[in-house]
């Protein structure tokens, strides 16, 4: 095992360590929340390193880089996770590539999802981004507009709902987030009441934030920095 390989592992089990004691503290078992591995921006080699150590689940922001790195790791037993922000004009780029889209924020986007999947006779799995904070400079539905969203992609019969997602402002202190991931956690309990249909995936918690966003019943967290490092500037 190299020196990254073994540094990767040794980050990655610490993170899994903490994300189990959050869940515990919740009354949660360990097994029912997922570490996505944030690898954007580093390299294909870093995913490969971290895969060997029994990583399966890895998130990727930007289309063309998480093609390239899809490419380069043909092969490799990984499901890719698309969790950046998402234009309907490369839809056609990301449907049937990923295992689940977790940042579908308009009926635009997830008919042109919906199209591309039909076209591979796939079908794609999803989760709708919340902009529980309504904040005007991230990506995410409206929470009033959610349940027509919803709605509409239950029709489209190439993708398949099974969740939610938020990114709750920054702050200081992971406290202060805890009631955007709860009121997310309130949001899907009432689609599906209102729908009729399983919703089990809550992605939510990052680095700074993932032990309250554990307690209130994430169960995909996107994890990054604590696990590469920090990220080289962008090209």
């Amino acid at each position: 095992m190299s020196q990254r390989q073994q540094e990767l592992a040794e980050r990655a089990a610490g993170v899994r360590e903490a994300l189990a004691e959050a869940a515990k503290q919740a009354g949660r078992a360990p097994g029912d929340v997922t570490l996505v591995a944030v690898s954007k921006l580093h390299p294909a080699s870093d995913i490969r390193d971290l895969a060997g150590t029994g990583q399966t689940e890895f998130g990727e922001n930007y289309v063309q880089e998480a093609l390239d790195k899809q490419r380069e790791l043909a092969g490799l037993d990984v499901n890719w996770h698309f969790i950046g922000g998402l234009q309907s004009n490369k839809a056609k780029f990301v449907a049937g590539k990923f295992a689940l889209v977790h940042s579908v924020d308009s009926s635009k986007l997830a008919q042109a999802l919906h199209k591309k999947a039909v076209s591979l006779d796939a079908v794609q799995d999803i989760l709708i981004q919340v902009n529980i904070a309504g904040e005007t400079q991230k990506s995410g539905i409206m929470v009033e507009n959610l349940p027509e969203l919803a709605e509409a992609v239950l029709g489209m019969e190439g993708l398949r709902l099974v969740g939610l997602m938020t990114l709750p402002p920054f702050f200081d202190d992971p406290e202060r987030a805890r009631p955007v991931f709860a009121r997310l956690r309130e949001l899907r309990d009432e689609l599906e009441t209102r729908l009729g249909v399983g919703l089990p995936h809550l992605s939510m918690g990052m680095t700074g934030d993932f032990i309250p966003a554990v307690q209130e019943g994430a169960t995909l967290v996107r994890i990054g920095t604590r696990i590469f490092g920090a990220r080289p500037p962008r090209d």
